[in-house]
Parts: C-alpha cells; structure tokens; sequence
C-alpha cells in the first residue's frame, strides 16, 4: 500500500508538501507556501524548488558556526542582527537556510516572522562540510549574489583544521561575488571593514 501511494504522488499535483510526497515535487517544483509547515525527521531547506534534505555535519562544522555567529553577535552594529540555520526567503521556489545570516531587523518582527526577506539581508555564510560542497561553493553564493545579498563568507577546513574564511563582495555590474579587494582569504585571523568592522581569532574557534 505504501508504495502504490508514494508511485501515485509522484503524478498527482500536490496542494502542499507532506512526509509522504515531499521527495516527488510537482513539474516545476515546491514553492515555500507549499512547505512551510513541512514536518520531517531532519534538517531540510527548499533549493531550486526541490526539498534538500541537510546531511549531518561534524563537531568542527557546528563549533565553527555556532562561535563564529556568537562572535559576530558580540559585535554587531545597528541596524543589524544575526541568526544561524535561519530561513531566507530569496523568492517562492527558494528558501535556502545560510549556516549564519546577518541581516537589517528593521521592520521585521521577531515574533511572527519564519523567513527573513532577502531585502534584509546583507551577509551569508556557508561553511562547508563534506555534504554540501557543490552547494556552498557553486549553488548558494550564485544564487545569493543574483537577488543582491552584498557579503559572502565561505569557511573551509584549513590543513590545521583551523578555518579559513574566503570573503566575496558582490559585484553589481556582474550580478555575482568576486573576491573581498581587501583580503579574499583569512587565515589565523579573520578582519573586515564590512558590513560593519568584525575582527576574529579564528584558530579560537575550534578550541576545546
């Protein structure tokens, strides 16, 4: 019975995305109305209109993201906030979940919005595990770039398991991220003027 009705949702079009017919998204894909409430067993976020199931990470990927939002946090300035693993709606077939997203809470409630409008949204930051190279290296920052997020970080494992952060700037002529003209990669400490001065040890970030 469970197959027939999983080889069934795979030609219906669905009102909504279920834990039965999540995996079978109609012809031209969910929309995040579609999952919003969407319930299952894991991590997910909606990509190009797909339901991207978010592999499990290692200890160094969640001790890298959880201090690096924590640091940012302590250095914010306004009209700024952060956030990680929040929801970003970038447009109605994607709603990609950025390891930490800093963002303008002007106008935004805290208790009633679910996604953050990509207007707000001034920095993305990927980092990246096993699982999500092709996203964080190719998918994510194309499509962050292309609806005008001004900052991208990508944060690799460095040979010492240190991080290493690869700073972008958008390009508005291009409609893509290029290289930080300031410093493209941060190895030992990690410095910036934007979106407002951040300055962090990164090599403190995995310590135990």
């Amino acid at each position: 019975m469970g197959a027939v009705m999983a080889a069934e949702a795979r030609y219906q079009q669905p009102e909504r995305a279920t834990p039965e017919n999540w995996m079978y998204p109609p012809a031209d894909g969910w929309t995040y109305d579609q999952v919003k409430e969407l319930v299952l067993p894991c991590d997910w976020e909606l990509l190009g209109g797909k339901i991207v199931v978010r592999g499990e990470t290692r200890w160094w990927h969640n001790r890298v993201r959880n201090r690096l939002y924590t640091r940012i946090d302590d250095l914010l300035q306004e009209p700024y906030t952060v956030e990680a693993e929040q929801a970003l709606f970038v447009d109605k077939r994607n709603a990609p979940r950025p390891d930490v997203l800093v963002f303008d809470k002007t106008g935004l409630d805290v208790g009633t919005v679910d996604c953050i409008p990509v207007e707000n949204a001034v920095l993305a930051i990927e980092v990246v595990s096993p699982g999500s190279v092709s996203e964080d290296r190719l998918y994510k920052p194309t499509i962050y770039a292309s609806v005008g997020i001004d900052y991208y970080w990508r944060v690799e494992r460095g040979p010492d398991i240190a991080p290493e952060v690869h700073e972008f700037w958008r390009d508005a002529e291009a409609g893509l991220f290029v290289p930080s003209p300031e410093r493209r990669t941060h190895v030992g400490t990690l410095k910036t003027t934007v979106p407002f001065p951040i300055e962090i040890d990164l090599r403190n970030l995995i310590k135990i």
